[in-house]
């Protein structure tokens, strides 16, 4: 039961952490809420159509298709997330001041509102993915029906309570530092979903080079803690690391640091020549 709880817990806890980020961070967007309703429902659609077609996608490319598609997945996300953090480092004052007079509407156009649909949506279709693979094993393996259901509702509760209390405090945060926050959270987000998608492309056999472990940090944290799985979550933590991981780990921070860094150096070049 425990394992179960765990392992369910790490999984909302995402999705949850994911959906609330990215609605607080784009509070000040005109119709949000109906683009990432969409996305859920899409997202829900997609975990139920997996859990349709687990055996076949599982033994695409000789065995290794939910590996691909789990990869594939968490790279298309980070994609987005990191577009979106771009975006919102770059008009972050224009929303400052749109939720400070709420009267006042985000220019239209400035940013791909189906975005957020397909981030909550992939966002809820690998987890929820994760999770109806995980179910299926465990009742192959001859785990109770009555202990599964039970850690499924622990986890589903304590990941969502968790997730809640992160969106909540986000809502409450002085504007000073909201967009520092939330734009850091998806940062690390992104970062995270880089790490977890290079691992399975790892466990499917790709990047033979690289894929030397660089150092176990089980002892101090393991990977099936409730620390470990929090971390993995928030940051994509993994107690053995490849040197591939952490070589596009950091090629992405370094990315997306430098592009901020980029945008802001043109801003004041700007306001020099004005």
């Amino acid at each position: 039961m425990l394992s179960t709880a765990i392992i369910i817990f790490r999984e909302v806890f995402e999705i949850v952490l994911i959906l609330g980020i990215v609605l607080a961070a784009t509070r000040g967007i005109e119709g949000r809420m109906k683009w990432i309703s969409g996305g859920v429902i899409a997202g829900l659609l997609g975990s139920a159509t997996v859990a349709v077609f687990t055996d076949q996608i599982s033994n695409i490319f000789n065995g290794v298709g939910q590996e691909i598609l789990n990869a594939s997945i968490l790279f298309t996300a980070s994609l987005l997330i990191g577009a979106t953090v771009i975006w919102m480092h770059k008009h972050g004052k224009e929303m400052k001041a749109k939720m400070n007079h709420v009267g006042m509407s985000i220019a239209e156009g400035e940013i791909a509102h189906i975005s957020l649909s397909i981030i909550i949506a992939l966002a809820i279709l690998r987890e929820g993915s994760e999770i109806v693979l995980f179910m299926y094993s465990m009742l192959l393996v001859g785990k109770s029906t009555a202990d599964l259901i039970s850690g499924s509702l622990i986890g589903l509760v304590s990941g969502t309570v968790i997730g809640l209390a992160i969106y909540y405090g986000l809502l409450k945060m002085s504007t000073k530092y909201f967009f520092k926050v939330t734009s850091w959270l998806l940062i690390l987000l992104v970062v995270g979903m880089v790490s977890q998608a290079t691992g399975f492309l790892v466990a499917a056999g790709y990047f033979e080079g690289l894929s030397e472990v660089v150092w176990d940090s089980s002892a101090l944290i393991s990977d099936r803690s409730a620390i470990g799985q929090l971390l993995q979550a928030l940051v994509g933590y993994t107690s053995h690391p490849t040197k591939i991981q952490l070589l596009l780990c950091a090629i992405t921070l370094f990315g997306i640091v430098s592009l901020i860094k980029w945008i802001d150096c043109k801003e004041k070049n700007k306001k020099t020549l004005a």
